[in-house]
């Protein structure tokens, strides 16, 4: 019998860079929404953990891709840290995104072989 967790698979290593980058760019988001619009996109296959997600948020705005900002969360009375793209994490998305794609016909081409 499948289980949730047996339906996820395991990001490789900067695919989750990836992600992210992808997610903020339909706008602004704080970290656990950041989480849950990855999980909903890849229809709870992928399960974005926390521990995970925010050493990579981090290492990202280091990187200069990520910038952020604190507002008011909505219909909450605190405060939330939120994540935006900046013109250089665009940059790094389109250069991520075609090494993805060479990396995904490269595996298509391993697979069809006979």
């Amino acid at each position: 019998m499948k289980t949730p967790e047996t339906d996820r698979v395991e990001l490789l290593q900067g695919t989750l860079d990836m992600l992210v980058l992808q997610t903020l760019l339909l706008g602004p988001s704080h970290g656990h929404a950041i989480a849950k619009s990855i999980q909903r996109a890849s229809d709870d296959a992928l399960l974005v953990e926390h521990g995970s997600l925010y050493p990579a948020l981090h290492r990202l705005e280091r990187q200069g891709w990520l910038t952020t900002k604190w507002d008011k969360a909505p219909g909450k009375n605190r405060e939330v840290k939120y994540y935006l793209l900046t013109p250089a994490g665009k940059k790094q998305l389109v250069a991520v995104q075609n090494k993805w794609e060479q990396l995904v016909a490269a595996i298509g081409k391993v697979m069809r072989t006979a």
